[in-house]
């Protein structure tokens, strides 16, 4: 992508969107390949700026955890909880599902609370992200071609 601009804006987009704070990637993905920029770097760009989001999160589970109660940590007790619930039921393979809404975040910082490492952490959240981006830009193409 020739558009560092665009690049940056979609990887922070993509950083927030990751973390508790109002992000809107995927939008901003589908507004720049309509503009025309290729797919491939504009996935590889939203993955890594989601992947950080996500690594941020691991770290405040990981290193963080005992600031639960407080009011700016990012995650809910409830949310928290459920989080665990899930990880534990499911193990290791539910990181694959860090980019579904609603529990993603949650279960990145559930997955730093429970000690998981910090290589699976980053290979299994970044698979799952980068099929969903991917995923994404196809169906893009196939509507739009």
């Amino acid at each position: 992508m020739h558009d560092l601009p665009a690049a940056a804006l979609l990887a922070l987009s993509a950083f927030a969107s990751a973390t508790l704070l109002p992000g809107s990637s995927e939008a901003l993905l589908l507004t720049l390949l309509a503009a025309g920029h290729a797919a491939g770097p504009l996935v590889a760009v939203a993955t890594a700026g989601n992947l950080a989001g996500s690594l941020v999160n691991w770290a405040l589970g990981r290193f963080l955890i005992r600031f639960r109660d407080r009011r700016w940590f990012p995650v809910s007790e409830a949310a928290l909880e459920r989080a665990q619930r899930g990880y534990r039921r499911w193990g290791l393979w539910s990181l694959l599902f860090a980019w579904v809404p609603v529990v993603g975040d949650p279960l990145t910082v559930a997955a730093g609370a429970l000690k998981v490492g910090f290589w699976p952490f980053l290979i299994l959240v970044g698979i799952g992200k980068a099929a969903r981006y991917a995923l994404l830009a196809a169906g893009f193409a196939a509507v739009a071609g």
